[in-house]
C-alpha cells in the first residue's frame, strides 16, 4: 500500500515557494556576497528556512500499511492500526491510543475555516418555501443530502474520517497489537543544528 499523505496544501506550497526564494538568495550571496555581511545574511536565511521546513514542509499524516505515522515539527509518532482507539477533531486532529493521545500538527481546523464550512454547507440546502419563495436552482435529493452531510465539516474533519475508516478496516486485517511510539526527527534536528552552526559562525565572524 502506497502511503496516503494528508497535510495542509497551502503550507506545503508556501513552504516550497520560500525554499526557492532562499535558494536563489543563497546563490546570489555565494556569487557576490562578502564576509561578514554574506555570512550574517546566510545565517538569517538558514534560520528562516529551518523554521519553514519544520513548520510547513515536514508536518504530515501518513496512512501506511502498518499504521499511522504522524510527522510533527520535531517528533515522529507512529500508531499501529490496532492501537488506534479513536480519532477526533478539536482545532487539531487527535489520535487516541490507550492512555496516550497524539495531537497532529496538520491539517488543523480553525474557527474561521469551520464557520466557512458551515456557510458552504448551508448554501447547498434550499431554504423552506415561504409566502414569497425566492427563485433558486433546484437541487436533487442526493445533492441536498451531500450538502447536509458536509455542513460544518472542514478538511481536518474529512481527514479524521478517512483515518477512522482505514483504522476500522486495517485493525481487522493486522496481527498482534503493538504500542504507539514517539521519536525525535533526525531531519528536523539536523536542519535546526545546521542553522544554529551558521548563526554561531556569523556571531564569531561579525
Amino acid at each position: 500500500m502506497k502511503p496516503q499523505i494528508f497535510r495542509s496544501k497551502i503550507a506545503w506550497v508556501l513552504g516550497w515557494v520560500w525554499i526557492v526564494f532562499a535558494a536563489l538568495n543563497t546563490a546570489d550571496l555565494v556569487a557576490h556576497g562578502t564576509i561578514p555581511t554574506a555570512l550574517v545574511a546566510g545565517a538569517v536565511l538558514a534560520v528562516l528556512t529551518a523554521a519553514v521546513f519544520v513548520g510547513c514542509l515536514r508536518p504530515a499524516i501518513l496512512a501506511r500499511e502498518d499504521g499511522i505515522l504522524v510527522r510533527n515539527p520535531l517528533r515522529n509518532h507512529f500508531v499501529p492500526w490496532k492501537a488506534v482507539d479513536g480519532i477526533h477533531v478539536s482545532h487539531a486532529i487527535i489520535i487516541e491510543s490507550g492512555d496516550d493521545s497524539v495531537r497532529c500538527w496538520t491539517p488543523q481546523a480553525s474557527a474561521r475555516e469551520r464557520a466557512k464550512a458551515v456557510r458552504r454547507g448551508s448554501a447547498g440546502v434550499p431554504a423552506k418555501a415561504g409566502r414569497y419563495p425566492a427563485t433558486q436552482p433546484q437541487v436533487s435529493k442526493a445533492e441536498q443530502s451531500a450538502a447536509e452531510a458536509m455542513a460544518g465539516r472542514t478538511h481536518a474533519d474529512w481527514v479524521a474520517q478517512q483515518l477512522t475508516e482505514l483504522a476500522e478496516k486495517k485493525a481487522r486485517a493486522t496481527g498482534e497489537k503493538q504500542p504507539a511510539t514517539a521519536t525525535w526527527s533526525p531531519s528536523a534536528l539536523g536542519v535546526l543544528a545546521a542553522a544554529l552552526i551558521l548563526v554561531i559562525a556569523a556571531l564569531i565572524v561579525s
